[in-house]
């Protein structure tokens, strides 16, 4: 599909697999406003992120110099236990070789180099230029590659059938009036209704999603409400450590739900989320994460209170017959660099209406 809309960039998406990978110090080798946004956010999350600042006259000479003078530079200043050199398109464009500029700096820190820029239309081929020469240098073994390879194919059918991805535009949205929903799906556990709380959510952002279910356990510890969750023991080093807290932060909180697929695998459990509504025929269903995972026909007669981080994504959860879809914003920038469930805005006047 040709969007016309802003889409997700590789290189950003490269960023944040270094993280997953163990990565402290990455090195953007372009232009220094390149992602500036994210490179700050994930600071906060503990990846140090560096730029070549490449300017015209290294657009014009090459900046293979800069590179290694960055490198060694890095290396002596932060002392990091893995570095990877992230490319743009600017160092696509003037043909740098960043493996021969790490091989050239004389590091001795772990570090692999990302052949990316922002060319691609899906970030996921971000992702892979990634974890290939993360496999090659056996920070992964070949059979997760091949996993993530499965599960970034499956998040992005995901998208593209009924996510932000497909249609060519989709008009930004804030959703439903939280206090009105929050009044409705109370009104549900009041009259005794039967429901499903699921959690199916992307990594880190899991973090916020979570608190929209202990908030319904909180207020309603005795309502007839079976939990869900994608908290399963897999995938990248960060991914499993986030799992095991939030898993841990709902148990706390007197939730200790049924598992299936882990953080990465949200466009993947659609399926057996689906299935498990169908089994269980609930009047209701509270789904927090990445709801249009699941697909349209296991939804169908089910009120649904569908929670996401996304603007662009109610539309599309009303298309599939969503009837209360409520977006927590700037979600993601509030789940960087924090290693606890915290409180969201939904979950927050659930709560404030007990």
């Amino acid at each position: 599909m040709q969007y016309i809309q802003p889409r997700p960039s590789s290189i950003v998406a490269a960023l944040y697999t270094a993280r997953d990978l163990g990565v402290d110090c990455a090195i953007l080798h372009g232009p220094s406003g390149c992602s500036f946004k994210h490179a700050r956010l994930l600071e906060e999350d503990g990846l140090r992120v560096l730029t070549t600042s490449l300017g015209e006259t290294e657009i014009i000479l090459g900046g293979q110099d800069v590179l290694v003078k960055v490198l060694i530079e890095a290396e002596e200043r932060f002392h990091p236990t893995r570095m990877a050199v992230v490319g743009t398109c600017v160092s696509l464009i003037i043909g740098e070789d960043m493996e021969a500029a790490i091989r050239d700096s004389g590091i001795t820190t772990p570090a692999i180099a990302i052949e990316v820029h922002a060319g691609f239309r899906e970030n996921i081929e971000g992702v892979m230029a990634a974890l290939v020469p993360a496999a090659a240098a056996g920070w992964i073994t070949p059979d997760e590659l091949e996993r993530q390879r499965r599960m970034l194919d499956a998040a992005n059918e995901v998208e593209r059938l009924r996510g932000a991805a497909c249609k060519s535009y989709i008009q930004p949205s804030r959703g439903d009036l939280k206090h009105v929903v929050a009044g409705r799906l109370n009104d549900c556990i009041r009259e005794g209704k039967k429901g499903i709380a699921i959690l199916n959510a992307k990594k880190e952002t899991a973090y916020m999603f979570a608190d929209v279910l202990l908030a319904l356990h909180e207020t309603w510890p005795d309502a007839d409400i079976t939990y869900y969750a994608n908290l399963g023991d897999a995938g990248l080093d960060k991914v499993r450590r986030d799992a095991a807290r939030i898993l841990a932060g709902l148990r706390e909180g007197g939730i200790d739900p049924e598992l299936h697929g882990a953080l990465d695998e949200y466009g993947a459990t659609g399926e057996a989320f689906g299935k498990i509504l169908q089994d269980q025929a609930p009047d209701f269903a509270v789904i927090a994460g990445v709801p249009h995972a699941i697909p349209g026909e296991y939804t169908a007669g089910i009120e649904v209170f569908s929670v996401t981080n996304g603007p662009r994504q109610v539309e599309p959860l009303k298309d599939l017959g969503h009837e209360h879809v409520i977006v927590e914003v700037d979600l993601h920038p509030k789940t960087l660099g924090v290693c606890e469930i915290i409180e969201s805005e939904f979950g927050a006047v659930i709560r404030s209406m007990r």
